[in-house]
């Protein structure tokens, strides 16, 4: 039955965000966030190869959104000239499933070529990996199976990676303590922004 399919897609999905190892290092990560933000006007740089990379451009405009700016960075691209926006004083959020992704193990090498005190935060399901090493944050996803039928699309592993990042901008919205009004100033269109408008008047 597709229905019995659906709900143990759902259970193993549910577990693996449930098994989500949480420690410390979150909060560690926000306060290196917000001191590279908002204390010190550099910026987030996040930034991953195919399905991670997507998780990685998500996470950015949610950041952004919600008032750390943040900025998606295509690794292949950064070779070819895109590297020119990290600045001193940015932060960056590398995101690989295995981390061992090439163009990653590389953006490092080169973005250490511009600012060498560089602090990355890296989202993994292996904390043992290459990625990891070169880490000064390292937010592990627990390594869950994919349900894809073959154990190969990356399935499981971009949901937690998507949850790991709603946790640092949840986490970072309430520290900065931003408000209805603050993102109001932000959404000026559309549905969001009427209702933060009105939310404000409340504040």
């Amino acid at each position: 039955m597709i229905t019995d399919n659906i709900i143990s897609i759902l259970e193993k999905e549910a577990e693996a965000v449930r098994n989500i190892p949480v420690s410390e290092r979150y909060e560690d990560a926000v306060d290196l966030i917000i001191d590279h933000v908002h204390n010190k006007g550099g910026k987030l740089i996040t930034s991953g190869m195919g399905k991670a990379g997507q998780i990685a451009m998500n996470i950015a405009t949610t950041f952004s959104s919600t008032g750390t700016p943040a900025s998606f960075l295509h690794p292949s691209e950064a070779q070819h000239g895109d590297l020119g926006i990290v600045r001193k004083n940015d932060i960056m959020l590398l995101i690989s499933n295995s981390g061992k992704t090439r163009e990653l193990l590389e953006l490092v090498n080169l973005t250490r070529g511009l600012v060498p005190d560089m602090k990355f935060i890296v989202i993994t399901g292996n904390p043992e990996s290459p990625l990891a090493n070169e880490a000064t944050i390292c937010l592990p996803t627990g390594a869950p199976a994919e349900v894809c039928p073959l154990g190969l699309t990356p399935t499981t592993s971009t949901t937690v990676m998507t949850v790991i990042g709603d946790i640092l901008v949840v986490s970072t919205m309430k520290k900065i303590n931003f408000s209805n009004k603050d993102y109001a100033k932000r959404h000026h269109g559309g549905y969001l922004g009427s209702k933060s408008r009105e939310q404000s008047k409340n504040e």
